[in-house]
C-alpha cells in the first residue's frame, strides 16, 4: 500500500502556519484575548518567586509578622488571579480549535462533494476519511495545546530569565550552565519524533484505507475464502502502526527522563554554589531567599522546555495534517466546473459532436462519437463490455469531463449550466443501487426540503412502487439499513426509480436497470419503466436486447466507436454487429 509522502521541511512550515492562521481571522477578537492572557501569564509566573524571596529575606528575617501575613494574602489573590486567567485562556484556546476545525472540516467536505469522479477513481476512500476526521482533528490541539501554549511557554522563559538576570547575574549564568545538553537532547528529540509523527499519520491513513475497503468488500473476501489471506496483510498493517507509536513513545521515555536528569544537576548546582555563598554572605550577597527563589526559577524554566519540546511535536503533527489538508483543498483540477444556464425548461434534445474521452492520459474509450437524439426520442446504448456505453452517460451527466468535442442539451453545451440544475433534469438510474442507512423517505429526498411528501408518493404511483411500501412498518420511515440490505433487489430498484422521478426529469438514463433482477421482477421493473419514459428523453443500456427492441434508435458501440444505428429490424436486417449479438443471446437463451 503506497504511503503518502510529506516533506518535514524547516523547523516549522510557516507558510503552512500562516495558512491555518487564515481561519481564526473570523475569531481575531477571541484570538486576541488569548495572547493578552498569554503575556499576563508569563509575567505573572515568575512574579511569585520573585515576592516569595522578599518576603523571606525582609519580612521573615526583621521578624515583621503583619507584613508577612499581607504578603501572604496578596499571594494567595495573585495565585487565584492566575488561576482564573489560565482557566479563561486553556477554554478561550479550546473554543477558538474547535470552531476552526467546524470550520475547516466544512469546507474540506464542501470541497471533497464537488470533486470529478476522476479523483475519486484514484484516491483510497480510507485516505479522505482520515483527512475528514483524523487529520482535522489533530488541528484542535494546534490551539488548544501547541500555538498559543508555546507561545506561553516562551514568554514564560523570556521573563524568567530577566528576573534571574535581574537578581544575580552569577546565579543566573550557574543555573543556565546545563542548558546547552538540555537543548541538543531536545533538538535530537524533535527530529526524531517528527520522523516517528509522520510514520505514524501515514499508519493510520493506511490502516483507514485497508479497514474501509475490506469491510465494505466483506462479502468478496468471504466468497473466495480469503478471510484468513485479508487478515494477515491487516495484522502486518497493524502491526506498521503499532511500530511506528511504539518509536514515537521510545524517544519520549528517553527524552523527559534525561531531562529530569539535567534539571536536577542544574538545581544542584545551584544549591552547592548558593549554599556556600549564604555561608559566605558578606562576599556573595547570595539569601536563603534568593537560593529558594533561584530554585524555583530553575523548576519553572526546565518546564517550559521541556513541554515546548512535547509541544512542538504536537504542532508539528498539526502543521502535517494541515499540509494534508490544503493539499486536498487546493487540488483545483479535479473541481466540477459549475456554468450558470438554468432556462425555465429543458426540452431533452442531447447531441453529442465529435466527443473523445479519456479515463487515463491518451487511452481513448470513446472515439469521435457524434450522435442526436430529438426530443422525446428513446435510444438505447448495445456493445460489449468496455465499449464504451457507461462512459457516455457519464459524461452527459458530467461526472467526467470530455477531452475532446461537445455536449449539448437543447443546443447548449453542458459545461454552460449550472450543475445541480443540469443532473435534476437528467433522471439516473443505476444497474449497482446505492441506497443509505436511513428511511426510504430520506433515501428519496436526499435531505433535499424543496421534495414533499406528496412529490414522493406521486412517483411512487407513477412507478408502481406504492403497494410495496404500504406494506412495509411505517411506510416511507422504514429504514432500509446500510447498503438497504433489509430490500429486495427489485425493491432497491424501484426505490431509485422513485429517486429518479421526483424531480420529474425531461432526460432518463437507465444503466442496465433490469440486468441482476429475475424475470417475475423485471416485468414488474419493465412496466414502471415504461411509465417512467413516456414523454421523456430517454437513454438506455441494456445487456438483454429484448428489453430494448422498441427504441426508437438502436446504437452499437464497439471499443469506442459507433458501428451502427437503426431500429432493431433495420440493424438485423443488416447482418452486421447487432445481428451477431442478437444471434448470440439468441442461442445462449435457448441453450
Amino acid at each position: 500500500m503506497e504511503k503518502e509522502k510529506v516533506s518535514s521541511g524547516n523547523i516549522i512550515d510557516w507558510s503552512v502556519l500562516r495558512r491555518l492562521m487564515r481561519f481564526v481571522t473570523p475569531y481575531k477578537w477571541r484570538f486576541s484575548s488569548v495572547v493578552a492572557l498569554t503575556i499576563i501569564l508569563g509575567i505573572l509566573t515568575p512574579l511569585r518567586p520573585y515576592l516569595i524571596q522578599y518576603t523571606l529575606d525582609h519580612d521573615v528575617a526583621e521578624g515583621n509578622y503583619q507584613a508577612m501575613v499581607n504578603m501572604m494574602i496578596f499571594l494567595f489573590g495573585l495565585l487565584v488571579l492566575q488561576s482564573i486567567a489560565q482557566y479563561v485562556h486553556t477554554y478561550l484556546s479550546g473554543w477558538i480549535g474547535q470552531q476552526v476545525i467546524r470550520d475547516i472540516r466544512t469546507k474540506l467536505y464542501d470541497h471533497i462533494v464537488n470533486l470529478r469522479l476522476r479523483f475519486f477513481d484514484k484516491t483510497p476512500i480510507g485516505r479522505l476519511v482520515t483527512r475528514s476526521i483524523s487529520d482535522v482533528e489533530t488541528l484542535a490541539d494546534v490551539f488548544s495545546e501547541g500555538l498559543a501554549a508555546m507561545a506561553g511557554d516562551l514568554l514564560q522563559i523570556i521573563f524568567i530569565l530577566g528576573f534571574m538576570f535581574y537578581q544575580d547575574w552569577r546565579l543566573a549564568l550557574l543555573s543556565l550552565s546545563t542548558i546547552p545538553l538540555l537543548l541538543i537532547s531536545t533538538y535530537i528529540f524533535k527530529e526524531k519524533i517528527k520522523v516517528a509523527f509522520n510514520d505514524v499519520r501515514n499508519a493510520v491513513a493506511n490502516l483507514n484505507t485497508f479497514v474501509q475497503e475490506h469491510i465494505t468488500g466483506m462479502n468478496v473476501v468471504q466468497i473466495f475464502g480469503s478471510e484468513k489471506r485479508e487478515f494477515e496483510k491487516f495484522r502486518q498493517i497493524n502491526e506498521d502502526h503499532k511500530q511506528a507509536n511504539m518509536r514515537s513513545v521510545l524517544y519520549y521515555s528517553v527524552y523527559f527522563p534525561v531531562a529530569e536528569i539535567i534539571a536536577a544537576a542544574g538545581i544542584g548546582l545551584l544549591v552547592w554554589y548558593g549554599a556556600k555563598g549564604i555561608i559566605n554572605f558578606d562576599e556573595t550577597g547570595i539569601t536563603v531567599g534568593k537560593l529558594i527563589a533561584f530554585i524555583m526559577y530553575i523548576q519553572m524554566f526546565f518546564r517550559p522546555i521541556r513541554m515546548i519540546a512535547d509541544r512542538y511535536n504536537t504542532l508539528q503533527m498539526g502543521i502535517v495534517s494541515t499540509s494534508r489538508i490544503l493539499n486536498l483543498l487546493d487540488d483545483q483540477e479535479h473541481v466540477q466546473k459549475n456554468g450558470t444556464h438554468q432556462p425555465e425548461v429543458i426540452n431533452g434534445e442531447v447531441q453529442f459532436e465529435n466527443v473523445w474521452f479519456a479515463y487515463n492520459d491518451e487511452q481513448y474509450v470513446l472515439k469521435d462519437i457524434s450522435l442526436s437524439i430529438r426530443q422525446g426520442e428513446t435510444i438505447a446504448l448495445v456493445g460489449a463490455t468496455g465499449a464504451g456505453k457507461s462512459s457516455i452517460i457519464n459524461l452527459l451527466n458530467r461526472f467526467y469531463e470530455i477531452s475532446k468535442g461537445s455536449i449539448k442539451v437543447d443546443g447548449v453545451d453542458i459545461n454552460e449550466y449550472d450543475l445541480g440544475y443540469l443532473r435534476r433534469n437528467i433522471g439516473v438510474v443505476l444497474q449497482d443501487v446505492f441506497l443509505f442507512s436511513d428511511t426510504i423517505y430520506n433515501n428519496i429526498t436526499l435531505g433535499n426540503p424543496d421534495v414533499t411528501e406528496e412529490m414522493v408518493w406521486h412517483a411512487a404511483d407513477l412507478v408502481g412502487a406504492r403497494k410495496f411500501i404500504e406494506r412495509l412498518p411505517g411506510k416511507l420511515n422504514y429504514n432500509v439499513m446500510e447498503r438497504g440490505s433489509t430490500l429486495s433487489v427489485g425493491q432497491r430498484q424501484l426505490i431509485s426509480f422513485i429517486r429518479a422521478m421526483v424531480y420529474d426529469p425531461k432526460i432518463l438514463v437507465l444503466d442496465e436497470a433490469t440486468s441482476s433482477v429475475d424475470t417475475e421482477t423485471e416485468e414488474m421493473i419493465q412496466a414502471a419503466i415504461a411509465k417512467m419514459m413516456n414523454g421523456r428523453t430517454a437513454i438506455v443500456i441494456a445487456h438483454r436486447l429484448s428489453t430494448i427492441q422498441k427504441a426508437d434508435k438502436i446504437i452499437v458501440l464497439d471499443h469506442g466507436h459507433i458501428k451502427e444505428i437503426g431500429s432493431h429490424d433495420e440493424l438485423l436486417s443488416k447482418e452486421g454487429f447487432y445481428s451477431q449479438l442478437h444471434k448470440m443471446q439468441y442461442k445462449e437463451f435457448a441453450g
